[in-house]
């Protein structure tokens, strides 16, 4: 047998730490002994566990602890991370450390450094100079480059979930469509009138919508333009398709040829969105287009109006494609990863594809929200990788109609308070002048 100590820190019992690493343990065809365990007396105090790992010999203990420091797990001896220069532009020498979503440090140098654009299936790359480490793909990858190889020296921060149930926190269990919509929606809502807030003082964080055609095809686009305009979207990702058919629902009153408002056909309406992205080749794009007064509505205009960066990621499924959108994939991800830097929320509404897509590039700290009438598709996004992500199974054009209700409820509930605010600072001055 070959035996190593480990150590957990923080709330590991509220956020199942404990129990996933012993389950990982016995699952790998080991044992373990638990040495000292200190649990936290009040809800904010973090618990301790230090654990003895046992395995048949040291390989099969290296592999273990391979996986649990994936899950939080610290080494108490203090390793030094260890790095190797990739041969060639876009190789990576053997053994390289693959990434998670989760929070990491490197010990490097007698230092602990956080590593900087964390996100999934990535390499770390370190720069010695300037003692500084971040998270690269494969494609970003330069000759020379040290990259990080094997687990040592490598530290990861899963997650916490607190004692004090948050908004996040609420029904977070696996996505049903039982669930009570309005109420957490209602708590959606209150999430992003916090996050508006933030950004509209500080300029940081910000919420991210990834919507797919549906929102205009359920009669929802309305809903959406409408958070743009009351400054609950800081960037857009979409695709193709829903950009041309919230245009050729500003100019034909259809989208994919069926009149809106009366769920009807039109004739001749299959080559509306033909039509609508012929409209915006000749005006050359999207903001030329609203800028001319040829597009006066809808979820692109608004973006236009407000200044709302958007990302339409091209597929070999479409039409046209309008001018705006970026058919080169690896520039389209580019683009998405620097627009998500520093984000608080992403919104994802009825895109599978786009929704998995962001995911795979959205660090673990970001709250997410998937909306999908098919309970599938949050199951398939919070498999690969993205698990902070909260389900909601329901219709994407009730689910945006009923947000807007809420947001528009918060906003009133707040003008009100700050009036009753107004007053009550009147009435005292009136009393100290008196």
């Amino acid at each position: 047998m070959f035996m190593r100590e480990i150590e957990l820190r923080g709330h590991i019992i509220d956020s199942l730490i404990l129990p996933k690493v012993l389950d990982k343990i016995l699952d790998m065809g080991g044992d373990y002994k638990i040495l000292k365990f200190e649990i936290g007396k009040k809800k904010t105090d973090p618990s301790y566990a230090k654990i003895l790992v046992i395995g048949k010999d040291e390989k099969h203990v290296d592999e273990i602890l391979m996986e649990l420091r994936d899950l939080g797990a610290e080494i108490p001896e203090i390793e030094e991370v260890e790095l190797k220069p990739a041969e060639r532009d876009r190789v990576l020498p053997e053994g390289f450390y693959s990434t998670t979503n989760h929070k990491t440090f490197i010990r490097f140098r007698g230092e602990w450094i956080e590593v900087e654009n964390q996100k999934m299936d990535g390499v770390i790359v370190v720069y010695p100079e300037e003692m500084r480490a971040e998270v690269k793909t494969i494609r970003q990858v330069k000759k020379g480059d040290l990259i990080v190889v094997g687990h040592k020296g490598v530290r990861v921060i899963p997650p916490e979930k607190p004692r004090e149930q948050g908004v996040f926190e609420f029904m977070k269990s696996d996505a049903s469509s039982e669930k009570p919509k309005k109420t957490i929606i209602r708590q959606i809502a209150e999430e992003m009138y916090k996050i508006r807030e933030k950004f509209r003082k500080t300029g940081e964080g910000g919420i991210v919508v990834v919507a797919g055609p549906a929102v205009v095809h359920t009669g929802a686009r309305d809903a959406l333009a409408k958070l743009i305009k009351m400054g609950y979207v800081q960037v857009l990702f979409s695709g193709n398709a829903l950009a041309t058919h919230d245009i050729e629902l500003s100019l034909y009153g259809t989208s994919l040829g069926v009149n809106i408002k009366t769920g009807k056909p039109v004739p001749g309406g299959h080559s509306h969105h033909l039509r609508a992205i012929n409209t915006i080749m000749r005006e050359g794009s999207i903001k030329n287009a609203v800028e001319r007064g040829v597009l006066k509505e809808g979820i692109m205009y608004e973006c236009i109006k407000n200044n709302i960066p958007y990302v339409l990621a091209g597929s070999i499924r479409d039409d046209g494609p309008l001018p705006d959108v970026i058919t080169d994939v690896v520039e389209a991800q580019e683009k998405m990863r620097e627009l998500l830097k520093g984000r608080d929320m992403v919104l994802m509404l009825s895109t599978m594809l786009h929704s998995i897509a962001t995911g795979n590039l959205l660090p673990s700290w970001v709250k997410t929200v998937c909306v999908d009438i098919n309970q599938s598709v949050v199951t398939k996004l919070m498999d690969r990788g993205t698990s902070q992500a909260i389900g909601v199974v329901t219709d994407v054009g009730t689910f945006l109609l009923l947000l807007v209700e809420e947001l528009e409820r918060l906003e009133n509930e707040r003008k009100e308070l700050n009036k009753e605010g107004d007053r009550d600072n009147n009435l005292t001055v009136k009393e100290k002048s008196n």
